[in-house]
This record gives structure tokens, sequence and C-alpha cells, in this order.
């Protein structure tokens, strides 16, 4: 009998553990895009539940929360925004922290291109300099910043193209339709190691730090997942996750 009774203990824990899953719409920072999605996945694992997962610019994604849009916990790439959204009591006073400090750098597909100091913006043959909204995306804003302070945002600006946010950034370099852009860390890097092309990261002295903050949402305060998904941020597993993709924490 003893085995028997295990088993139908087996068989109850798990379809309990089924029966509280739930799903939890999480609207993330397009930095965050890769990291995110692999930490989504190891908080399936470990906890039953499911992240719901929509990419885009901070501005973007706040403009949408303030228009209804069901998200229940918000991943920024800022921490003006969240907490913004906690003082119009959109957001669970309390629930934000930061998840990630993000780092800023000059980046281009091709191998021989980008130096150690980013001599390339000085170059009279760059044409197209990428760059995400800085109206909507911190790091739009924080590569504006950069370029002021090295005293060249005059002779780059007419050079800019903009991508919608960070991830289009991104793409414009990727494909060769600009020759530089500034894009995250994150973006380019694995394991600590550069993925391919050149890259110059820009010193922190040069822009505000990029702390990136998350933040449950008044929609999400009754959803065990949100609060689920939040502790797991905070987890060794999600940190190990964090650090490989070159973010501080």
């Amino acid at each position: 009998m003893k085995p028997f009774t295990s088993s139908l203990l087996i068989v109850a824990l798990l379809t309990s553990q089924t029966t509280l899953a739930e799903e939890v719409q999480v609207a993330v920072a397009a930095n965050f895009n890769a990291p995110m999605e692999q930490i989504a996945a190891g908080f399936e694992q470990a906890t039953g539940h499911r992240a719901l997962l929509s990419f885009g610019a901070t501005g973007k994604l706040y403009a949408q929360i303030k228009n209804g849009a069901p998200f229940e916990v918000f991943l920024a790439a800022d921490g003006r925004t969240p907490a913004r959204l906690e003082e119009e009591g959109d957001a669970v006073k309390g629930s934000r922290f930061t998840y990630a400090i993000g780092k800023l750098v000059l980046w281009s597909s091709d191998e021989g291109l980008v130096d150690g100091q980013g001599t390339v913006l000085k170059a009279h043959d760059i044409r197209h300099v990428a760059i995400a909204n800085p109206k909507t995306a911190p790091y739009g804003a924080a590569a504006i910043e950069t370029l002021t302070r090295l005293d060249l945002l005059e002779v780059i600006e007419p050079k800019l193209v903009t991508g919608e946010n960070i991830t289009q950034a991104h793409q414009f370099v990727a494909t060769g339709n600009a020759e530089v852009g500034f894009v995250a860390l994150s973006q380019v890097m694995r394991d600590g190691e550069l993925t391919a092309g050149s890259s110059w990261q820009i010193p922190s002295d040069l822009y505000q730090e990029i702390r990136q903050d998350a933040v449950i949402l008044t929609r999400g305060g009754a959803n065990p997942a949100a609060r689920a998904l939040v502790d797991y941020l905070r987890s060794e597993q999600a940190a190990a996750v964090i650090r490989s993709f070159g973010y501080g924490l």
C-alpha cells in the first residue's frame, strides 16, 4: 500500500502545482530582450508560472500602460518611469527595485572599424550613426548625452539614424544601414565576450548611470505569478543570466 500511497501523493502535488500555475503579462524594455527570454524560461521551469513578454521602448511601453494595456509587471530601461507609475497610482508601492545596470557601447558589425577610444566618430567617411529614439528610449538619451559631452553632437547629428527602440538601432548596424551605432552592451555580448564586430564601451562618466528598474503594476497586484516573477528576478539564477549579458548588478 505504501508505494500506491506515495504515487497518489506525487500526482496530487503535480496537480496542485498545475492548478496554481498562472500567467503574467510582462512589459520589457527592448534592450533586455535576450536575457529576459532566458529568464522567463528558467522562471517557468522553477515555478510553473508563465511569463508572457512584450518588448518595446520604455516610453512607448509607459504610454501603453497608461492607455490600459494589460501588463502586470514592467521592466523598464530606467528608474524614472517606474517611479512615475508609482506616483501616478499605476504600480504597487514598494515593489520597485533595480534589476540591472545597463551599459552603452558604440558598435559596428565590421570587426576592424571601432577602436578602443571611439575615434571612428571623428572619421569623415562615417555617414550614418544609429541610435534609439532619445525621447522614448533611455539608451538613446544616453547616446545623445555621450555625444554632447564629447563635443561631437553638432558634427554627428546630421548623420543620426534613429530607431524606434534599441533593437531597431542595433538592426540598422547589423544590416549595414549604419556603419556604427550606440547600442546596449547586452545586444553584442554573450558570456562576457563580444559576439561579432568591434566596439567601444562608453566610459561611465559620459552618461548618467542606466539603472533599470522593475515594478509590479496595479493590474498585477493580486496575481501570484507577478510577485513570483519579481522574486525570481532577484534570484541567483536570474543574476547569473543578467551578468552574462554584460549588465551590472
